[in-house]
């Protein structure tokens, strides 16, 4: 059934991209030098978009990460957080949950997502697929650190993420790169993006692969440890054309697949997936903004026993559908209103299909199944109001959600059912309100403050699958309750000349029913809802250009703590784990001339704790990364790239002595082409 709906879902993308292609060239006219404009993009943001706590990193910035992964692009954000230290390389991909504000704590994104309006976490497990996310294609990234649901969607408890495709006038006729490093691994990636008439094509396509670092330190190896191993590819089309002179439409495709492996020989895991989204962008007095889009992703996951050696879980399939879609409405209310009126709606489902083994005898001990479907469906109201120096926003969303059709079924070997429960379907309302207020004192002087609340369903993967990460074993918990935020925070920004901007912002974040992954024995964790993780900090962000050199920065300290009572009392007052106190990073940029780019970023994250009870520690770890591109001749470009220069030791898991290690030195080398 799901691979039939797959199906469906790329035989509808295939048919968006032609309707796309087939409009330019009945709409254009090449001579007429009043050609429609068409960007590939939603609507403006609103005036009081800087209410909130918002950076942009533009496509310069993007383009040039040491790693040429979006990841290490993001990390450029204080307080932005994977759960673990690990990059898309070396880290199980169920463990790519992105978050923010340090509301961390467990492997589910906290932070919403979007590329071209599209949410892109998985509708299983909550992660990120990372790798399929090429710099590359993109032109900018806008981070939101809090700021509630508002238009957003549902999910947005720490912040969101809109990462925004590239066009013709960042790409050019053809964008394309090809690097190795010290150890033979190589990164290939190519994006075209020619005009159509009116309209524009972008095609692009990405292959990483390579026999990986030790993940192990030297002293844990044995005969079964392997370093990691990656291999992934991804390829996406867009297609944006006019339909009158106010009205866009943007059609868009992607696929990708990743497979890698983690510490011990056959412990393998797939990530795999394919989206296609159609949209309608109407710039008219009557502007509106329609999306709807269709995901098919699955996961597959082998797990090797850390003492034998042998496989003791093959997580064969995790299958999930998702379809959803967005419509805003922003009438004509008068030059001093921004008014924004809408619904979204998304609606997955997913479940799991594993084995596990003996480790003694190698047969299997049983046949698990295991998932749901859950439904969200929001209205949005919310108003932007220029008044003089003033710009005062105010929003109100209510959702309506569903968790339905939850079951766990176990049989034995001989095919006899040893266990089948059906969760009782739950449904509720809620809502939302954010606000916030832009105060332009001077042209050099901003002072903004806003108030926000948000919410986040619980994932599938946290309801219904638990997991094992030898000792410790996570059991699911399907009465879990949806996280609510409450969020204040206040800000200033300086801006005494465009060579020089400074932003600061005070916070206080309060995460109800948090989600956690709690020790309720030895070696045996169980998913609960605490009271809530509070967390309440400072956030700044610098940006210095003097002609050829540029110098960025970002900091946040955050003092979080786990509020909990009764049979969690233990927690309270906790640090969550995975979370650190202090987050860093400075990046020096020289461009001497057009093309070139030489740059050095240093980065430090605090010591954070492995665990809910602070009893493992993952040391404060320091990096030196470094990028240059250099023009050759023509349209050739050398680029050398250094990750970890200093051989900084990064230690991303310790349990209980076990310890994962993330990327040592690695220095590339190769030619970019752009035409």
């Amino acid at each position: 059934m799901t691979r039939s709906r797959t199906r469906a879902a790329l035989t509808g993308t295939v048919l968006m991209l032609g309707t796309c292609l087939a409009a330019p060239p009945a709409l254009a006219d090449e001579a007429d030098p009043s050609a429609i404009l068409v960007t590939g993009r939603g609507l403006e943001d609103g005036p009081a978009t800087p209410a909130y706590d918002v950076t942009i990193i533009d496509r310069d910035a993007v383009i040039a990460s040491a790693s040429g992964r979006i990841e290490d692009v993001l990390s450029s954000v204080a307080g932005f957080q994977l759960f673990r230290r690990s990059d898309s390389r070396a880290a199980n991909p169920s463990a790519q949950g992105v978050t923010l504000r340090a509301l961390g704590g467990n492997a589910s994104s906290r932070a919403l997502v979007l590329l071209d309006g599209v949410p892109v976490a998985n509708p299983f497990f909550g992660y990120i697929p990372l790798s399929a996310l090429n710099p590359d294609r993109l032109a900018s990234v806008r981070v939101t650190r809090g700021g509630g649901m508002g238009a957003f969607g549902t999910g947005a408890v720490s912040g969101t993420i809109d990462l925004t495709s590239a066009g013709p006038d960042e790409i050019g006729a053809l964008q394309a790169s090809a690097l190795v490093d010290q150890r033979g691994e190589t990164q290939l990636s190519a994006t075209t993006a020619p005009r159509l008439g009116d309209g524009f094509l972008t095609a692009s396509v990405q292959w990483d692969r390579g026999k990986g670092f030790w993940t192990t330190p030297k002293d844990q190896r044995v005969p079964a440890s392997v370093r990691a191993r990656y291999e992934s590819w991804s390829g996406s089309l867009r297609a944006v054309a006019p339909l009158n002179d106010t009205v866009e439409i943007q059609a868009s495709g992607l696929v990708y697949d990743d497979e890698r492996t983690l510490r011990f020989d056959g412990a393998d895991s797939t990530s795999s997936g394919q989206q296609g989204s159609l949209r309608l962008v109407g710039r008219g007095d009557w502007q509106f903004d329609v999306l709807g889009y269709v995901q098919a992703q699955d996961f597959s996951n082998i797990v090797i026993s850390s003492s034998r050696f042998t496989k003791v879980l093959d997580q064969a399939k995790t299958p999930t559908l998702a379809v959803g879609g967005k419509a805003e409405l922003r009438p004509p209310v008068g030059d001093a209103h921004v008014l924004r009126l809408g619904a979204d709606i998304r609606l997955s489902q997913g479940h799991l299909v594993e084995t596990p083994y003996s480790a003694f005898s190698g047969q299997a001990t049983a046949f698990r199944r295991a998932g749901g479907d859950q439904s969200d469906l929001g209205l949005y109201a919310e108003d932007d109001w220029t008044l003089g120096a003033f710009v005062l926003t105010a929003g109100l969303r209510a959702d309506r959600w569903t968790i339905r059709n939850g079951f766990y079924r176990e049989s034995n070997p001989d095919g006899a059912i040893s266990e089948d429960t059906t969760f009782a379907d739950r449904s509720g309302w809620n809502t939302n309100v954010r606000g916030g207020v832009v105060w332009n004192v001077t042209e050099t002087v901003s002072l903004r403050a806003a108030a926000y609340t948000g919410m986040r369903l619980p994932t599938l993967n946290e309801l219904y699958r638990p997991f094992v990460v030898f000792p410790v074993t996570t059991q699911a918990n399907a009465a879990l309750k949806p996280e609510k935020l409450r969020g204040y925070e206040a800000g200033i920004e300086l801006h005494p000349s465009d060579a020089f901007t400074l932003s600061l912002t005070a916070f206080d974040n309060r995460l109800k029913d948090a989600i956690a992954n709690v020790t309720i024995a030895t070696n045996l964790r169980q998913r609960q809802n605490v009271n809530a993780i509070r967390a309440r900090g400072i956030e700044a962000s610098a940006d210095l250009s003097l002609g050829q050199v540029s110098l960025t920065g970002s900091l946040a300290w955050t003092d979080a703590k786990v509020e909990a009572s009764g049979i969690q009392f233990a927690l309270d007052g906790m640090r969550p784990s995975q979370v650190p106190k202090l987050a860093a990073s400075a990046t020096l940029a020289w461009a001497p001339r057009s093309g070139w780019r030489l740059a050095a970023t240093l980065r430090h994250v605090g010591m954070q704790y492995e665990d809910d009870l602070q009893t493992d520690i993952l040391p404060a770890a320091t990096t030196l990364d470094a990028y240059a591109q250099i023009p050759l001749a023509g349209p050739f470009s050398l680029v050398l790239r250094g990750e970890n220069l200093t051989d900084e030791t990064v230690m991303t898991r310790n349990q209980s002595g076990s310890i994962d290690l993330g990327a040592p030195r690695t220095v590339w080398a190769g030619l970019r082409i752009g035409l």
